[in-house]
C-alpha cells in the first residue's frame, strides 16, 4: 500500500529562509544608495517576495519540500505561454536507451539553459537551448522562493494520463550532488511516486512502503539531497486524466564535471 508522507513545515531550512524583498529589509545598515539602486528590481520581485507555505515530506532517505508557487491564474498563463514558446525534441533526442535497447519517450520532451550546457541521460547527449521568456520567468521565481540557483532545465509535457516516465533517479554525474531538483508542475494534477531502491521488484531486500504525492496546478516539489541516491520516482500511467500536463525539472550542471 502505498504511503503519503507530509506534514506542514513553518521553517523552512537556511537555503528557504529569506526572500530577495526581506533580506533588503533586514539589511538597514547599508548605504541608502545601494537600497535605491535595487528598489526597481525589488518592485518587480514583490510577486515572488513573500515565503510561500511550505510541507514537508519525509521518509527514510526521502527529504522534500512541496508548495503552492503560483495561483491558478499565473499558472494557466504560464501553461499557455510555454505551450506557445516550448520546442521539442525530435529525432534521435526523442529517443531513450534501456538495457541496450532504444524507445521512443512516452512525452514530449525538451531542454533548455545556459549556454554550452548538455546533459546526458538514458543513452543520449542533449544540448541546451537558450532560454525562453517564460522559462527563465519561472526559473527566476523558483531561485527567489527557493535561494537556490539552476543553470539547465528538462521539460516534460504529457499529452495526456497515457503519457508517463518510468522508475529512476536524477543521479547523473553532471549535476550538483548538493542542490536540489526543482520540479513545478502545470495543467493536469499527476499521481507522483517515489519507490526506496531497496524494496524495488520481487527480489526486493526490505519491506518499505512507496510515497504517493498528487502533484496540483502551480506547484512546486524540491527534492533535496540524498533523496535520488536512496529513492526512485516515477508518474505512472492515469488513463482517467485526459488534460495535458507540462513538467520542468530544474538543475544545476557542475561545469567541467567528468561523466
Amino acid at each position: 500500500m502505498e504511503k503519503f508522507v507530509i506534514r506542514a513545515q513553518n521553517k523552512r531550512s537556511e537555503t528557504l529562509r529569506r526572500s530577495p524583498r526581506k533580506k533588503i529589509k533586514l539589511e538597514e545598515g547599508e548605504r541608502m544608495k545601494e537600497e535605491e539602486d535595487e528598489v526597481d528590481e525589488d518592485a518587480a520581485l514583490v510577486e515572488f517576495s513573500h515565503p510561500v507555505p511550505w510541507q514537508k515530506i519525509e521518509a527514510e532517505g526521502l527529504d522534500c519540500d512541496y508548495a503552492l508557487l503560483f495561483s491558478k491564474e499565473e499558472a494557466d498563463q504560464l501553461f499557455k505561454q510555454l505551450e506557445e514558446q516550448v520546442v521539442y525534441s525530435t529525432g534521435e533526442e526523442a529517443k531513450v536507451q534501456v538495457f541496450g535497447k532504444v524507445y521512443k519517450i512516452p512525452r514530449k520532451q525538451a531542454t533548455y539553459g545556459d549556454a554550452g550546457l548538455t546533459y546526458t541521460y538514458s543513452g543520449v547527449t542533449r544540448s541546451a537551448c537558450p532560454w525562453t521568456p517564460t522559462l527563465a520567468s519561472i526559473r527566476d521565481a523558483v531561485t527567489r522562493t527557493t535561494g537556490q540557483t539552476f543553470n539547465f532545465v528538462l521539460v516534460n509535457r504529457y499529452k495526456d494520463g497515457q503519457d508517463h516516465m518510468g522508475e529512476h533517479r536524477d543521479d547523473e554525474k553532471e549535476l550538483d550532488p548538493i542542490c536540489p531538483i526543482a520540479s513545478v508542475s502545470l495543467g493536469a494534477a499527476r499521481d507522483f511516486i517515489f519507490r526506496h531502491r531497496d524494496a524495488r521488484g520481487k527480489q526486493s531486500s526490505r519491506q518499505i512502503e512507496p510515497v504517493r504525492l498528487e502533484l496540483a496546478h502551480g506547484s512546486l516539489l524540491l527534492m533535496n539531497p540524498p533523496t535520488n541516491t536512496f529513492w526512485y520516482h516515477s508518474l505512472p500511467v492515469r488513463k482517467k486524466v485526459l488534460l495535458p500536463r507540462i513538467n520542468l525539472t530544474f538543475r544545476r550542471i557542475v561545469l567541467g564535471s567528468k561523466k
